[in-house]
C-alpha cells in the first residue's frame, strides 16, 4: 500500500498477503510446478511433500491428525461440504439441524437450501451482546438432531462464542458439531479435541495468506464423521474433495499458519490496545455511539459501532482516508440492514448506522491515530449537518 492509499481497516473481509507467505509460494509457480497427484516423478513428489507439510502445520495448529485436514477453495466450500456431507450420510430419522441467527450466510444459506429439501432447521436467537444461550441449544436438542453449527468468532461484531461448552453439549447428545472458524483460526488458540469439535472450516486469506484456499477439519477419531463428497472427479483428498490441488496456495496457507502461531500472542496484545483506543476515543467524543457486541469477549481486532442518526454508507463515503465496511463482505453490496446487527435487537434505522473497523498485522499506531481523527471529524460534521437541516425544517 502506498502512502496515498486509504488506511486499511477491513481486515475481517480479507487481509493483505504477508511478504513471507508470497516468498514461500513463488517457487511453486515457477520451477516447482508439479501436480501433487503425480508423485511418481520428482516434480510431483516435491509438490506432494509441500502439500503434506502444510497439512501437518494446520493439523498441529488444531491439535488434529494430519489425515483429518481436507483442503478446499475456502471456508464457504468447507462449510458446504460439512453441512451437506453430514446430512447426506445421516441415518434415517436424523433430519434436524441447530444453528444460530448471526451465522455467516455460508451456514444460513446452506441450511436454507436443506430446509427446502425437507430438513428441519432450528435457528436460535442471540442476546443483546450477540451470544447464543447454551440452554437454548440444550432445549432444541432432540433424537432427530444430526448437526449443530455455531461460529467461533462473528465476522461482523467479533464476539467469541463459548465453543468448548457447546461442544460438550453436542458430545453428550452424540450430535456432530461444526464450527465456522474463518475469523478465529490462526488468531485464537483452538484445540478440536478439548473443545469437542467434529468439523471446522477455515480460510487462508483471513490470516495474511492467499485467496482461494481453505480447509475443513473432519474428525476421524471414534466416532468418526462420515461425509458424502460434494465434488466428484478423481477422489482427491481421501475421497472427500476431488480436484487438482492448488499447491502454491496450500504452501501459502501453511506458511501463513506458521507465522500466525509464532506472532499470535504479541500481535493480539498490540491489536487489543489499538482496538480499545479506537473504541474509547470515539465514544468519549461522541457519547451516542454504540459498541455492538461484548467489549470483553470479542476478537482483538474488531470494532463495530452504530452511529445513531447517521447512515453508515454516507459515513464511509465521506471518510476518504479509511477503508472500512458496513459488515460482512459477502453482503456489503446489499442495502438490507445487517442480519447480525438486527439480531441484537436494533431497528432498521440503527442497524443502517453500523460500521465495522477491523484491524490487522500491518496497521500502525500512527494509522490508528489518523483514522480516529478522521472518524471523529467526519461524524461531527455529519451531526452538525443533520442538526442544521432539523433547524431549517423547524
Amino acid at each position: 500500500m502506498t502512502s496515498n492509499s486509504p488506511i486499511y481497516l477491513d481486515n475481517n473481509a480479507t487481509t493483505p498477503l504477508d511478504p513471507k507467505v508470497l516468498e514461500a509460494m513463488l517457487p511453486f509457480y515457477k520451477e516447482k510446478f508439479g501436480n501433487a497427484a503425480s508423485f511418481h516423478h520428482g516434480y510431483g513428489h516435491e509438490a506432494k511433500q509441500a502439500v503434506e507439510h502444510a497439512r501437518k502445520v494446520i493439523a498441529q495448529e488444531l491439535n488434529a491428525k494430519i489425515r483429518e485436514i481436507v483442503f478446499t477453495s475456502g471456508a464457504t466450500e468447507a462449510i458446504n461440504l460439512a453441512i451437506k456431507g453430514v446430512c447426506a450420510k445421516a441415518p434415517p430419522g436424523k433430519n434436524h439441524i441447530i444453528t444460530q441467527v448471526t451465522e455467516h450466510p455460508a451456514v444460513l444459506d446452506t441450511c436454507a437450501a436443506l430446509k427446502k429439501k425437507g430438513w428441519d432447521v432450528s435457528i436460535l436467537q442471540v442476546d443483546s451482546s450477540g451470544f447464543v444461550d447454551l440452554n437454548d441449544i440444550k432445549k432444541e436438542m432432540k433424537e432427530e438432531t444430526a448437526l449443530v453449527a455455531v461460529m467461533h468468532a462473528n465476522n461482523e461484531i467479533g464476539v467469541i462464542q463459548d465453543i468448548a461448552e457447546i461442544g460438550k453439549i453436542c458430545k453428550e447428545n452424540k450430535v456432530h458439531f461444526l464450527v465456522d472458524a474463518a475469523q478465529s483460526f490462526g488468531k485464537l488458540s483452538i484445540d478440536v479435541v478439548e473443545m469437542n469439535i467434529d468439523l471446522l472450516a477455515a480460510s487462508a486469506h483471513k490470516i495474511y495468506g492467499p485467496k482461494g484456499v481453505g480447509c475443513l477439519y473432519v474428525n476421524q477419531k471414534m466416532p468418526k464423521v462420515q461425509l458424502e463428497a460434494q465434488l466428484h472427479g478423481g477422489g482427491h483428498e481421501r475421497g472427500f474433495r476431488s480436484g487438482t490441488l492448488p499447491v502454491p496456495l496450500i504452501v501459502g496457507f501453511g506458511k501463513a499458519v506458521e507465522i500466525s502461531s509464532i506472532v499470535r500472542n504479541e500481535e493480539n496484545e498490540r491489536l487489543y490496545q489499538m482496538r480499545d483506543k479506537i473504541i474509547n476515543e470515539i465514544t468519549s467524543v461522541h457519547t451516542k455511539v454504540i459498541l455492538n457486541g461484548s467489549k470483553e469477549n470479542r476478537m482483538p481486532n474488531n470494532v463495530n459501532l452504530c452511529f445513531p442518526g447517521i447512515d453508515a454508507e454516507t459515513l464511509i463515503m465521506k471518510m476518504k482516508g479509511i477503508a472500512c465496511s458496513t459488515g460482512s463482505a459477502c453482503s456489503s453490496a446489499n442495502l438490507v440492514p445487517s442480519h447480525v446487527i438486527k439480531a441484537l435487537g436494533y431497528g432498521n434505522e440503527l442497524a443502517h448506522s453500523a460500521v465495522r473497523f477491523s484491524l490487522g498485522r500491518f496497521n500502525s499506531i500512527a494509522e490508528i491515530e489518523a483514522a480516529i481523527k478522521e472518524i471523529n471529524s467526519t461524524v461531527t460534521m455529519l451531526y452538525k449537518r443533520s442538526s442544521s437541516h432539523l433547524l431549517v425544517h423547524l
